[in-house]
């Protein structure tokens, strides 16, 4: 393949890479929780810290994916029986995560009944804080479907072990993208500088998380089940 060629799919698979990421970036929950951590007492060593365990934790949970995947010799190739199974899996399960998301959304500017434990939530001490952290981006069964493919599509392009380790180094930065914003603010511009635009953020999510998740997981659904498609036919 040419240098043009190559370059072509490295930057395809960054794109869907970077979408993967971003879409599980969109967590609600933890943007939420990392907003009123910057809001509260010692916001950078509290935010800092839980912006790493997010980013250590996305890490390991995308090279536990690649390592089974190199383990178990998985053919990922575009129509292959795994990987087309993949797409259609998690097009079905982002599929009912959008209708639930959009059906369940309470009256426009209700805030989600998990909202009303988020400030007992944020003051936790620090290590119970960042192991439910943890616990509960490792449990969500929507991004486990977006791991699975962003290490399926690592495994499909055929990379070597660095450019590998690489790319999935950018998936994982992409998928704290979003807790990354708020904490380069604070630190660039200073506390006083950007308490309004950090309440107005926890606000605005509060408002609008449920059907913002529902359209941003059927969207991620419909380019899946193309996918999951294209890969029936091509098999």
């Amino acid at each position: 393949m040419s240098i043009a060629g190559s370059l072509l799919n490295l930057l395809g698979l960054g794109a869907e890479l970077a979408g993967f990421g971003l879409a599980i970036a969109f967590s609600p929950l933890h943007i939420a929780l990392l907003l009123l951590l910057l809001l509260g007492p010692d916001p950078l060593r509290r935010g800092g810290w839980f912006v790493t365990a997010w980013l250590l934790t996305s890490a390991l949970e995308l090279a536990m994916m690649l390592s089974l995947g190199h383990g178990l010799v998985l053919p990922m190739e575009k129509g292959s029986l795994h990987r087309t199974g993949l797409d259609l899996l998690a097009a079905g399960a982002l599929l009912a995560l959008g209708l639930r998301e959009l059906l369940s959304a309470g009256e426009e500017g209700e805030p989600p009944g998990w909202s009303r434990r988020l400030v007992s939530f944020g003051a936790l001490p620090l290590l119970p804080l960042l192991g439910l952290s943890s616990l509960v981006q490792v449990v969500s069964p929507d991004d486990l479907f977006l791991y699975a493919k962003a290490s399926g599509n690592l495994l499909a392009a055929g990379l070597d072990r660095s450019g590998e380790w690489l790319m999935g180094g950018f998936f994982s930065l992409s998928t704290a993208l979003l807790l990354l914003l708020p904490l380069l603010a604070l630190v660039l511009l200073g506390r006083e500088r950007v308490i309004p635009g950090l309440e107005g953020g926890k606000s605005w999510l509060l408002r609008n998380a449920d059907p913002v998740v529902g359209l941003v997981s059927l969207a991620l659904a419909v380019y899946l089940g193309w996918q999951g498609i294209e890969g029936l036919r091509l098999g």
